[in-house]
């Protein structure tokens, strides 16, 4: 037999353009030996040359082939590539879905007696396991204003062991103060997590900026083809042991199967971000321009509240965004959506389609309020032909009106 193959440490991209290392990380030495792509490598069960061999697994398990929840080549590769694109991080880990990656990364620094600041624009299933698996663990979560920056120094107790960021909101699209806040963090000992799925580390980049962990829901534009459902989360050194101890005490694993499908979403996802965004921008600045719009929320336009943020810490936006109308109900939204051609209506974002959402605001917020003259749609952009979609969106809004 041949002894078990042990872990590389990744290849050095650091000194590569984003491009590069999207192409080329993870595919280092046992990855892909003589094939472009990690093989896809489906074992629950891996077998030891010897007790001794045991013994050495048993010493250092992630150091290759232990059991299948530790991981094989392919979700390693995954993982190396991720970390690849976070400059100051440590590793990565991969989770079942974005909701799984936010849920252990949080577990992984909070105990009974702590107390988490989460922002008011969290993804609601966020604020569902804080307000209920937390609770019930003994620790406390408060809302803090999206837009408080330095101020959350204030806020900031003797048991706040975590800040937990999303910038910008995924439904009202607030840019949150990043520097500002993890320095108020560093300060205090204080944990600072950010989920990072509407930029991507191809537009922020999280820990250069303070932020000890970076999750991602791999789901969106990282799989790009709304076909597999994953998460991750990327830290540093200092927080890594911590966060591979509350995956695999969890029992999170990932199939090499949608690891690979992942692997090879990211290969293409500068491509695919660059045009979703470029795609994104033009029917948002002609949404600016409608009668029936009262405002668009994009961080990349210069009417947003939070596009001074945006400029400092961003490198570019994504396909992800909302519009507000001047009147009516979410209930009469139907009339705008129900027949639109090149939009689908469902969850998630980040796919090849364009999809559209009727935003549900209610029990969203907790310390905050937002005063918005009508209902808000929520807009993944895709990869059609933005000429196309604005002539459905025109459709659509002009079907709205005529209610009116």
């Amino acid at each position: 037999m041949t002894k078990r193959l042990r872990r590389a440490p990744p290849a050095d991209l650091s000194g590569q353009a984003t491009g590069t290392r999207l192409v080329h990380a993870g595919r280092g030495p046992g990855f892909a030996d003589g094939v472009v792509n990690p093989p896809v490598w489906r074992a629950s069960t891996m077998l030891f040359d010897s007790c001794a061999d045991l013994e050495a697994g048993n010493a250092a398990p992630d150091g290759g082939l232990y059991y299948g929840r530790r991981g094989s080549p392919t979700q390693w590769a995954l993982e190396d590539a991720l970390t690849a694109l976070e400059p100051g991080a440590g590793g990565t880990k991969l989770f079942p879905s974005g909701v799984a990656a936010i849920t252990t990364a949080l577990l992984a620094v909070v105990k009974t007696g702590d107390e988490v600041l989460i922002t008011d624009s969290a993804y609601e299933p966020t604020r569902l396991f804080a307000n209920d698996i937390l609770r019930r663990m003994g620790v406390t979560t408060r809302y803090f204003d999206p837009q408080l920056g330095a101020g959350i120094a204030a806020l900031i107790r003797p048991e706040t062991s975590a800040i937990l960021l999303e910038s910008p909101g995924s439904l009202t699209f607030e840019i949150q103060d990043i520097p500002e806040i993890t320095a108020v963090a560093r300060a205090r000992g204080v944990v600072t997590l950010i989920d990072n799925t509407w930029a991507t580390p191809l537009r922020l980049q999280p820990l250069a900026l303070g932020c000890d962990i970076s999750i991602q829901a791999l789901t969106k534009y990282v799989g790009g083809h709304s076909d597999l459902m994953m998460g991750s989360a990327t830290a540093t050194p200092a927080l890594l042991s911590r966060l591979k101890a509350a995956t695999y005490r969890l029992g999170h694993i990932v199939s090499p199967d949608d690891a690979a499908l992942a692997l090879r979403g990211l290969r293409t996802l500068q491509v695919r971000l660059d045009r979703q965004e470029a795609s994104a921008l033009a029917i948002a600045r002609w949404l600016e321009g409608h009668d029936a719009v009262d405002r668009v929320l994009h961080p990349a336009l210069p009417a947003h509240p939070g596009h001074a943020l945006w400029q400092r810490d961003f490198t570019g936006s994504s396909g992800l965004f909302g519009f507000v109308l001047k009147r009516g109900t979410r209930q009469q939204l139907g009339m705008l959506l129900d027949d639109l051609d090149h939009f689908g209506i469902g969850f998630s974002w980040g796919g090849f389609e364009s999809l559209a959402l009727p935003v549900k605001m209610d029990g969203c917020r907790s310390v905050t309020s937002l005063d918005f003259s009508g209902p808000i749609v929520r807009l993944s952009i895709g990869l059609e032909d933005p000429a196309d979609l604005i002539a459905d969106l025109a459709a659509g809004l002009a079907r709205y009106e005529a209610l009116f």
